[in-house]
């Protein structure tokens, strides 16, 4: 079971994970959902399109951006629809 944690707890856990380019992609469901907040940052990929982030809240603290998923993902990245992947100090493994 792969897990992402931060500030020790535990983000979201799944066997079920799919890398690319080195971040882990989690099944959305995988992803406890009460430690995400929305965030209005967008960011452009050349190959996988346009991604949307979340921050997480963990006890009070919040890590700005620290998740990220394509709603779209273009074709060349479409094993990664319906994922997310973490960042900014977010232990995966």
């Amino acid at each position: 079971m792969v897990q992402a944690k931060w500030n020790g707890v535990v983000i979201a856990e799944s066997d079920d994970i799919v890398v690319v380019e080195g971040n882990h992609y989690f099944p959305r469901d995988s992803v406890w959902s009460k430690y995400l907040m929305h965030s209005d940052t967008s960011s452009h990929c050349p190959w996988k399109g346009d991604a949307s982030y979340h921050s997480l809240v963990v006890e009070g603290e919040i890590n700005e951006d620290a998740a990220w998923y394509y709603p779209a993902p273009k074709d060349a990245a479409a094993e990664i629809a319906g994922r997310i992947a973490f960042w900014k100090g977010v232990e995966v493994g």
